[in-house]
């Protein structure tokens, strides 16, 4: 198998950062690029939670959220991802599994490292993983969290 492109999607959470060191050292054996994605939850698509919000406030809000996730992903990719010949940062505005499924066919991905689950999960294994383990066309490595794996 041949390893050109790299997937880490994150949520910017202490979960997401366990699957970096398997990222770095993929990349640098071979040589491959390193996409890194952060997805914004759409709020546009909420019911209202205290009254109704004009769109310019809902632009407003996913501006900030947008340029926030820049501002993070740019601090990850200089402190974290340094010794990585090429790393590409992706936000994208959606539902986190789809918006992975969708970059894995438009960048040509041969890999996702992943957390087997994210800032919220309850569960050892998260529904935005396990979504993208059983609908990617790339292989999937799940990087457990501490805790997870049941005594021997």
């Amino acid at each position: 198998m041949e390893v050109k492109k790299v997937l880490w999607p994150t949520d910017f959470s202490s979960s997401a950062e366990k699957a970096l060191p398997y990222v770095t050292s993929l990349t640098q054996k071979y040589q491959a690029e390193v996409h890194v994605l952060y997805v914004i939850e759409d709020i546009a698509h909420h019911e209202s939670w205290y009254g109704d919000f004009d769109r310019s406030r809902v632009d407003k809000v996913m501006e900030w959220a947008n340029q926030s996730a820049n501002k993070r992903l740019n601090q990850i990719c200089e402190k974290y991802l340094e010794g990585c010949p090429l790393y590409i940062k992706h936000v994208a505005i959606g539902d986190p599994a789809q918006e992975i499924l969708k970059l894995i066919d438009k960048e040509k991905v041969d890999l996702v490292v992943m957390a087997t689950r994210g800032a919220k999960g309850h569960f050892r294994f998260g529904s935005v993983a396990e979504k993208v383990v059983k609908n990617s066309s790339v292989p999937v490595t799940t990087i457990p969290i501490n805790g997870e794996l049941a005594p021997d």
